[in-house]
């Protein structure tokens, strides 16, 4: 069986790459899977795979053509806020593959915001042909219900992703704290400034090692190298590209500053403090599913010493997942797994 996978695969960016690492280890073992990437040759070197052009048109369609299903391979690929083509483009393909009668899943979805008609009507169409449906939150939960369409919600897939140790920690100082910044409109220089002042309060504070990691390197590298500028020589930026050791790399990290959805997953999952600086709803819903404390980027403080103390309270007194929510939350990840294997018999 021939499965055709669509995600924001490809780019660079380490969550999206999480989630394909994550889809390939769920997978029935009869299945061949082919990629849809934006660099199908580092694709098909990385993970052992079939891939094509995510953007070449013909290559699209004699891919969609050579398989029996189609899959939406999980994350925020509906929504039209950061882009309006975006969503056209998924759920274009989704269309396509539907006419065409194959078999479509939609996996591990984090759906909306949607707020313009013609999206949310083309996604609603998109996921009514689908066989299966599995999401990540309840909103998308809920829009789904609305919809009367039929899903499974369960935490997202990464939680389940096995994670690999980073022998070049291994010598590094402890304790450790782990920062995960992308660039972004509300991410002003003057926030970014006043964030990085703090952070260096807090290494003062706790004596810590400042792990730097970019998760996109095209929109966190120039972030990590300012922030390093202002830090001592007990910091390090360290690019991970491969999913499994990047989800490592938060193994003995003590606390975790991130605004990316996927390093506060990986560091949960791992037993990290998070500490989240939202621009984006699917972080709210983090926050809210797992009591995680932090600021949207347009409501953190202008005072860099209520920063580096609210952190500071936060690395002496707050809590990490329990063992047991970890497990309980990784468990819950594998019926996306579940559902792969009901789907593709």
């Amino acid at each position: 069986m021939r499965v055709l996978l669509s995600g924001y695969y490809g780019k660079g960016n380490g969550g999206d790459e999480a989630l394909l690492a994550t889809l390939l280890q769920m997978l029935p073992p009869h299945v061949t899977p082919v990629v849809l990437s934006g660099n199908p040759e580092e694709t098909s070197r990385r993970y052992g795979v079939e891939s094509y052009n995510r953007m070449a048109f013909l290559q699209v369609i004699q891919a969609l053509r050579s398989c029996d299903v189609f899959i939406w391979g999980g994350g925020s690929l509906m929504q039209d806020v950061t882009s309006t083509i975006s969503p056209f483009y998924y759920g274009g393909l989704m269309a396509i593959a539907q006419v065409l009668k194959l078999k479509t899943i939609a996996w591990g979805q984090g759906i909306g915001p949607l707020l313009r008609p013609q999206t949310r009507w083309l996604a609603k169409g998109n996921f009514a042909g689908c066989i299966q449906v599995s999401v990540r939150d309840r909103s998308s939960s809920t829009l789904l219900s609305s919809w009367n369409i039929p899903h499974i919600l369960a935490p997202d897939p990464v939680w389940a992703l096995k994670s690999q140790s980073v022998a070049e920690l291994a010598d590094l100082p402890k304790p450790r704290i782990a920062v995960t910044l992308r660039n972004h409109p509300q991410l002003t220089e003057t926030r970014l400034a006043n964030l990085t002042r703090a952070l260096v309060e807090l290494q003062t504070a706790t004596q810590a090692f400042i792990l730097i990691l970019p998760f996109q390197k095209s929109e966190d590298l120039g972030i990590a190298e300012k922030i390093q500028l202002q830090l001592t020589d007990n910091s390090k930026i360290l690019c991970l590209e491969e999913p499994e050791i990047l989800k490592g790399a938060f193994q003995g990290v003590d606390m975790v500053i991130g605004m990316r959805l996927h390093s506060l997953i990986m560091a949960a999952s791992e037993g990290c403090r998070c500490f989240a600086l939202s621009y984006d709803p699917k972080i709210n819903r983090l926050m809210e599913d797992l009591q995680i404390p932090g600021w949207d980027l347009e409501n953190i403080p202008d005072d860099v010493d209520l920063i580096s103390k609210t952190w500071f309270d936060f690395y002496q007194n707050g809590n990490a997942l329990s063992s047991d929510k970890i497990q309980s939350l990784v468990n819950g990840a594998f019926l996306h797994r579940d559902l792969l294997k009901d789907a593709l018999k």
